[in-house]
């Protein structure tokens, strides 16, 4: 009986294994997801519409800032009507930050004066005098309607600063791409995929102009009004000159390669020689002290003393 109760028990077992694995196979192959009814489903989704679209997006994208930019172009219909044409100029050489508009701009300027002229009216007028709070608010009023130019002009330097620097290694990739047979526009374009900053994003919308209709020769003007470098302008003259003129494009880049190194070189030394002289002031008025106080330091007291004797 013990000997037949071995191949019952045997079977039995190997049949719970199987009837296990087959429980584990169903199980993992209901959580599979089915690769035909995902393709089927991008043929056969609905498009969202465009509400639903925009309601996916983030809700500081949807409302705060549209709402923050309508109410800078109200404020900017109330400040002072400057030049338009140089606004935007300014906007440009900055980058557009934030897709700000000349109206814009000035609203932003209107808005931070009032801001910093009345939080500093509510805050001197608890401890001072009328006339002093009234002074002390025109300096808050003027302050903040200045600080947007002052932010500006530091974002206009900076990117000027930026593509300066990264001209020379564009405009060397730029002269190998020519020489190696790729037209003017391909290699620009090659620019545009090696890098990705300030010089390269003008380059892709020189391209897009080309492509949008717009002759090589405004597209590439309006490069040099864009940046408001120097030796973009440089640049983007002769290579309109040589297109002209028909001269070889190569020999045009190589020389302005050369000419951009050179450039880059001189700006190096003396940046080099200034720094002798920009170093003077923090040693007088920071280093010096401190030396003085651990040497003479320790003499004060004797001095004094003997001063008081």
């Amino acid at each position: 009986m013990g000997g037949g109760a071995m191949p019952t028990m045997l079977i039995l077992g190997v049949v719970g294994i199987a009837v296990i694995g087959v429980v584990i196979f169903l199980v993992l192959r209901m959580r599979k997801p089915d690769e035909i009814s995902e393709r089927l489903n991008t043929f056969t989704e609905r498009e969202l519409t465009l509400e639903e679209l925009e309601l996916q997006q983030p809700i500081m994208d949807r409302i705060f800032i549209p709402a923050a930019k309508a109410m800078l172009a109200t404020l900017g219909k109330y400040g002072a009507k400057q030049s338009a044409e140089r606004l935007r100029t300014n906007l440009q050489q900055a980058g557009n930050p934030g897709g700000i508009t000349p109206t814009m701009f000035v609203g932003l300027r209107v808005g931070l004066a009032l801001v910093l002229g009345l939080l500093i009216t509510v805050i001197t007028l608890r401890s001072m005098e009328l006339s002093q709070a009234l002074l002390y608010s025109m300096i808050g009023f003027v302050l903040g309607y200045m600080l947007p130019v002052t932010w500006l002009g530091q974002q206009i330097k900076k990117r000027k600063k930026s593509i300066t620097k990264a001209l020379p290694d564009a405009l060397d990739l730029l002269c190998i791409s020519v020489e190696a047979g790729l037209a003017f526009d391909l290699a620009l374009q090659r620019v545009t995929q090696k890098w990705d900053d300030e010089l390269s994003r003008e380059f892709k919308k020189v391209l897009s102009d080309i492509r949008l209709g717009r002759t090589r020769r405004e597209a590439l003007k309006d490069l040099g009004v864009r940046t408001g470098v120097d030796d973009v302008q440089t640049f983007t003259a002769a290579v309109i000159q040589a297109d002209q003129l028909g001269v070889s494009m190569s020999k045009i880049l190589r020389l302005q390669s050369d000419q951009m190194r050179q450039r880059r070189r001189q700006r190096a030394e003396e940046a080099a020689q200034q720094a002798p002289i920009k170093m003077l002031f923090p040693m007088v008025f920071l280093i010096f002290p401190a030396l003085f106080v651990v040497i003479l330091g320790p003499a004060v007291p004797r001095i004094m003393e003997s001063f008081g004797s």
